[in-house]
């Protein structure tokens, strides 16, 4: 470890109205060190990083660099400082050459005239230290995600980076594409850079880590380095609590919850690369099975496979014990299959129709244009599942973006149980609304349940996946690592599977 770090945040605090994002937040970085920082969701990693990036000013505390005190008030102005950042989106220009994309709002000059002999052999050896020979005329679309990412990194050490920030570089990456990053990783370590890894994944941050910051609801828990924190360590600094040695309900992936009956939903080997590996998964009419895992562990991944949002390129789908292939939404819904997606805002309520508009959304998209609902049917629908889900409103002409949160993942669901589906898919179905709301949504949840529904259930708060779920998939790193009866498991089981190997 380098005697002295290049650079120091301490005490940096930012809130945001109604919202502390970072209290008495604090990063140290060393040169030719990697060091990851690590947490759950809300934890205050990206705000972290835009405060260090210029994106966000701080509402107090310090950034040194080299021991001189800097405020950068944009990315640029951090680049110049020495601080380069790779965001997860690769954000060049497709249509432009690699070599372009290097140096693009930068050019050599000869005369009044781009020197682009220059600027090719510059390219090419910025990349080669980076261990990677292409040839840097080609436009950068032709080539995949992994030589994308290594060329935002050429881009921002050609800039002379003292600190090198990736936040989630590997996100859409597959294994060898990884293992080709961690090594121009290595490479840059050598070169005495500081990088400042972002991740969610347990096995890549202790594959190339040296040092761990653990980020907690926005504070500092600590700054471990790698070799001496056990993963079950890492996860305990995460979620704040004590995992100990007791509580371990299963191993080697085996369920102990026999069932009799056939499942109704059967996966086999499915999979998608750089999205989940190959999974295998039973769901029953009557059950909830929850996915358990931390951020990034793949369970929105194998949610959108199933309904056919993504292409599975392995693996089979069997419904009632027989083969089927879905590979659209559409598809998904004839098979009786309904999904609640995780972003209700975006990709769920459309918010200037009404809550009736809304509950009937799905249904109608069912039955085509040419076998219209009538208007009567529609509101007596939405009356009823108003009536039935505890849905808050003076009627179901309000606009459903009026509504709270709460009454609004009502309404989402709401319209998945008009199609009468056979089983549900709910991604985070209590986030952002208040624990009223949230103890609701889970009765209902189990209420469906009761009344034969099979429900694919997921949530990053584990109190709720224990509560509703009879058994529980654990996934970590975008792959299943077993599976847990729900009557026997707790959090102390759930997250020791989690771990990994230490479990």
């Amino acid at each position: 470890m380098a005697a002295e770090p290049v650079l120091v945040m301490q005490d940096i605090c930012k809130s945001f109205p109604g919202v502390t994002a970072l209290k008495d937040a604090q990063l140290r970085l060393f040169p030719g060190e990697v060091h990851a920082v690590m947490g759950q969701n809300g934890a205050g990693k990206s705000t972290l990083i835009k405060v260090l990036t210029g994106v966000e000013t701080p509402d107090s505390g310090e950034i040194l660099l080299n021991g001189r005190a800097i405020q950068p008030e944009s990315v640029d102005a951090a680049q110049k400082l020495g601080i380069s950042t790779v965001f997860q989106e690769v954000n060049l220009c497709p249509n432009l050459s690699v070599a372009e994309n290097i140096f693009i709002g930068r050019f050599p000059m000869r005369g009044l005239a781009i020197d682009w002999k220059t600027i090719e052999r510059e390219a090419q050896a910025a990349l080669a230290a980076l261990n990677i020979h292409v040839d840097v005329t080609r436009t950068l679309s032709e080539f995949p995600v992994a030589i994308q990412q290594m060329v935002a990194i050429a881009r921002a050490l050609s800039t002379e980076a003292q600190v090198l920030i990736l936040d989630e570089p590997t996100s859409s990456l597959d294994e060898d594409e990884v293992e080709r990053l961690f090594d121009a990783l290595r490479e840059l370590k050598r070169k005495n850079i500081a990088i400042l890894f972002v991740t969610h994944f347990l096995d890549q941050t202790y594959a190339i880590s040296d040092r761990i910051t653990v980020l907690r609801n926005g504070e500092f828990v600590g700054e471990y380095p790698a070799s001496e924190l056990s993963r079950l360590e890492l996860i305990n600094a995460m979620v704040g609590r004590e995992i100990d040695e007791a509580g371990y309900a299963a191993q080697d992936g085996e369920s102990t919850s026999p069932h009799a009956e056939r499942p109704f939903v059967s996966v086999q080997g499915l999979g998608a690369s750089g999205r989940i590996h190959p999974i295998d998964l039973d769901i029953y009419r009557g059950q909830v099975l929850g996915l358990g895992g931390l951020l990034g562990s793949g369970r929105t991944e194998t949610a959108r496979l199933l309904f056919g949002i993504d292409r599975a390129e392995s693996g089979t789908i069997a419904i009632d014990g027989a083969p089927v292939r879905l590979n659209s939404p559409r598809k998904a819904v004839r098979q009786g299959i309904a999904f609640c997606p995780e972003d209700r805002k975006t990709e769920g309520i459309v918010a200037d129709l009404s809550i009736r508009e809304n509950i009937i959304l799905a249904l109608q998209a069912r039955r085509g244009i040419f076998r219209y609902l009538p208007r009567r049917v529609q509101s007596a629908m939405a009356d009823q599942f108003i009536k039935q889900l505890g849905i808050r409103t003076p009627d179901a002409e309000k606009p459903i973006g009026q509504l709270s949160g709460g009454n609004q993942q009502k309404a989402l669901l709401a319209r998945w149980l008009a199609t009468e589906p056979k089983m549900l898919i709910l991604d985070e179905p209590t986030r952002g609304i208040d624990i009223a709301a949230k103890l609701e949504i889970m009765d209902l949840v189990k209420a469906q349940c009761r009344k034969g529904l099979a429900i694919l259930f997921i949530s990053s708060e584990m109190s709720e996946v224990l509560r509703v779920s009879d058994r529980i998939a654990v996934l970590r790193d975008r792959r299943k690592v077993g599976e847990i009866d729900g009557k026997a498991a707790d959090e102390q089981s759930v997250f020791r599977m989690i771990a990994g190997a230490e479990a």
